[in-house]
Protein backbone atom coordinates (compact mmCIF):
# COMPACT_ATOMS: atom_id res chain seq x y z
CA UNK A 1 0.00 0.00 0.00
CA UNK A 2 1.30 3.59 -0.60
CA UNK A 3 1.73 5.91 2.13
CA UNK A 4 -1.10 8.23 0.91
CA UNK A 5 -3.53 4.89 1.44
CA UNK A 6 -2.49 4.28 5.11
CA UNK A 7 -2.66 8.00 6.09
CA UNK A 8 -6.28 7.85 4.64
CA UNK A 9 -7.03 5.20 6.38
CA UNK A 10 -5.74 6.46 9.68
CA UNK A 11 -7.66 9.51 9.28
CA UNK A 12 -11.11 8.03 8.41
CA UNK A 13 -10.58 5.75 11.84
CA UNK A 14 -9.95 8.39 13.99
CA UNK A 15 -12.92 10.42 12.52
CA UNK A 16 -15.46 7.07 13.35
CA UNK A 17 -13.61 6.82 16.88
CA UNK A 18 -14.27 10.84 17.19
CA UNK A 19 -17.98 10.23 16.09
CA UNK A 20 -18.54 6.94 18.49
CA UNK A 21 -17.03 9.32 21.41
CA UNK A 22 -19.35 12.15 20.98
CA UNK A 23 -22.32 9.82 20.51
CA UNK A 24 -22.27 8.72 23.96
CA UNK A 25 -22.69 12.64 25.12
CA UNK A 26 -25.59 13.61 23.36
CA UNK A 27 -28.66 14.49 25.72
CA UNK A 28 -32.28 15.37 24.63
CA UNK A 29 -34.67 17.70 25.67
CA UNK A 30 -37.33 17.38 27.97
CA UNK A 31 -39.49 18.05 31.09
CA UNK A 32 -38.77 18.02 34.67
CA UNK A 33 -41.29 15.11 34.54
CA UNK A 34 -39.58 13.24 32.27
CA UNK A 35 -36.33 13.73 33.71
CA UNK A 36 -37.78 12.65 37.15
CA UNK A 37 -38.92 9.37 35.28
CA UNK A 38 -35.85 8.82 33.84
CA UNK A 39 -33.98 9.02 36.83
CA UNK A 40 -36.32 6.68 38.43
CA UNK A 41 -36.17 4.48 35.88
CA UNK A 42 -32.41 3.91 36.57
CA UNK A 43 -31.32 6.32 33.58
CA UNK A 44 -28.52 8.23 34.85
CA UNK A 45 -27.90 9.69 30.76
CA UNK A 46 -27.74 14.13 30.80
CA UNK A 47 -30.72 15.77 30.18
CA UNK A 48 -31.99 19.75 28.79
CA UNK A 49 -34.72 21.28 30.70
CA UNK A 50 -35.46 24.72 29.42
CA UNK A 51 -37.09 27.16 31.49
CA UNK A 52 -37.53 30.11 32.81
CA UNK A 53 -36.36 31.48 36.79
CA UNK A 54 -39.46 31.59 39.12
CA UNK A 55 -40.02 35.35 39.35
CA UNK A 56 -42.85 37.06 41.38
CA UNK A 57 -45.45 39.45 40.37
CA UNK A 58 -43.07 42.25 40.09
CA UNK A 59 -40.53 40.54 38.30
CA UNK A 60 -38.05 39.97 40.46
CA UNK A 61 -36.46 36.61 40.96
CA UNK A 62 -37.33 34.58 43.41
CA UNK A 63 -35.18 31.49 45.48
CA UNK A 64 -32.01 32.08 43.84
CA UNK A 65 -29.19 31.38 46.23
CA UNK A 66 -25.41 32.67 45.46
CA UNK A 67 -23.30 33.25 48.46
CA UNK A 68 -19.66 33.96 46.89
CA UNK A 69 -18.04 34.79 50.41
CA UNK A 70 -19.34 31.33 51.49
CA UNK A 71 -18.91 29.22 48.44
CA UNK A 72 -18.32 30.83 44.68
CA UNK A 73 -19.06 27.47 43.28
CA UNK A 74 -22.49 26.83 44.48
CA UNK A 75 -25.55 28.37 42.73
CA UNK A 76 -29.22 27.24 43.44
CA UNK A 77 -32.42 28.63 42.05
CA UNK A 78 -35.79 27.32 41.09
CA UNK A 79 -36.43 26.47 37.40
CA UNK A 80 -40.02 26.31 35.76
CA UNK A 81 -40.21 24.15 33.01
CA UNK A 82 -42.45 24.86 29.72
CA UNK A 83 -45.26 22.80 31.40
CA UNK A 84 -45.11 25.06 34.64
CA UNK A 85 -43.36 22.26 37.07
CA UNK A 86 -41.10 24.04 39.37
CA UNK A 87 -37.47 22.52 40.81
CA UNK A 88 -34.92 23.33 42.36
CA UNK A 89 -31.54 23.23 40.62
CA UNK A 90 -28.24 22.87 42.09
CA UNK A 91 -24.96 24.10 40.12
CA UNK A 92 -21.38 23.54 41.26
CA UNK A 93 -19.91 26.44 39.23
CA UNK A 94 -19.84 30.16 39.87
CA UNK A 95 -23.30 32.49 38.80
CA UNK A 96 -23.57 32.97 35.02
CA UNK A 97 -23.22 36.41 34.23
CA UNK A 98 -26.39 38.13 33.61
CA UNK A 99 -28.47 35.08 34.33
CA UNK A 100 -30.95 37.81 35.84
CA UNK A 101 -31.72 39.43 32.57
CA UNK A 102 -32.02 35.52 30.40
CA UNK A 103 -35.23 35.29 28.74
CA UNK A 104 -34.87 31.68 28.87
CA UNK A 105 -32.34 29.19 30.59
CA UNK A 106 -31.40 25.80 29.51
CA UNK A 107 -30.08 23.81 32.09
CA UNK A 108 -28.23 20.46 31.16
CA UNK A 109 -27.56 17.56 34.10
CA UNK A 110 -29.94 15.00 35.48
CA UNK A 111 -32.31 14.38 38.47
CA UNK A 112 -31.24 13.79 41.58
CA UNK A 113 -33.32 13.03 44.68
CA UNK A 114 -36.25 15.43 43.36
CA UNK A 115 -33.24 18.45 42.54
CA UNK A 116 -31.82 18.81 39.28
CA UNK A 117 -28.45 18.78 39.26
CA UNK A 118 -26.54 20.60 36.58
CA UNK A 119 -23.26 20.56 34.63
CA UNK A 120 -24.22 23.65 32.31
CA UNK A 121 -25.99 26.36 32.19
CA UNK A 122 -26.93 28.15 28.99
CA UNK A 123 -29.12 31.87 29.20
CA UNK A 124 -30.50 32.94 25.83
CA UNK A 125 -30.90 36.92 27.00
CA UNK A 126 -33.08 39.17 25.05
CA UNK A 127 -31.53 41.00 22.22
CA UNK A 128 -30.85 44.37 21.72
CA UNK A 129 -32.54 43.53 18.25
CA UNK A 130 -35.35 41.80 19.32
CA UNK A 131 -38.49 44.50 18.90
CA UNK A 132 -35.82 46.94 17.95
CA UNK A 133 -38.20 49.78 15.82
CA UNK A 134 -36.35 51.08 12.99
CA UNK A 135 -35.34 55.22 13.87
CA UNK A 136 -37.55 57.08 12.04
CA UNK A 137 -36.30 59.10 8.89
CA UNK A 138 -36.37 63.63 10.28
CA UNK A 139 -38.22 65.16 7.84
Amino acid sequence: MKKIHLLGIAVIAAAIFILITTAGDASTYVDFTKAEQMASEGDDSKVHVVGNLKKDMAGQIQEMEYNPAVNANLLTFTLVDDKGIARKVIYHEPKPQDIEKSEKVVVIGRMENGIFVCDQVLLKCPSKYNDAKAPTAMK
